[in-house]
């Protein structure tokens, strides 16, 4: 097998089903400098609700994950091909209507959430 193809399988692993209104685990690869100049790498894990999910099947796809911290709305935004992306754990999924949550940054909605 191409390698290509075996990367496209790997990432089909990492990123299953994800689809707006789930709660998510990302796990993402950061590479860090102390103070001696010796890098270090590892695992930061960002939770929060998806609220979009654009280019389908694509190479190029992303999803967008949003929590509130200390009050504060912080967004991300994911391509599910990065190299950096070594895990997305669904915690929980929301019954939702939509195919994009921009209402979440605004309205104070809460959803029927289940675990999965």
């Amino acid at each position: 097998m191409s390698e290509e193809k075996i990367q496209t399988e790997k990432k089909a692993e990492i990123a299953p089903e994800i689809k707006p209104g789930m709660t998510v685990k990302v796990h993402e690869k950061i590479k860090e400098k102390n103070a001696k100049g010796v890098e270090k790498e590892r695992i930061q894990v960002f939770e929060g609700l998806v609220i979009a999910r654009k280019h389908g099947k694509e190479i190029g796809s992303t999803i967008t994950v949003r929590k509130v911290s200390n009050g504060i709305g912080v967004e991300k935004i994911y391509p599910l091909n990065s190299p950096l992306i070594t895990n997305i754990e669904p915690v929980k999924q929301a019954k939702v209507r939509r195919a994009k949550l921009g209402f979440v940054r605004t309205a104070k909605k809460k959803f029927k959430e289940t675990k999965i």
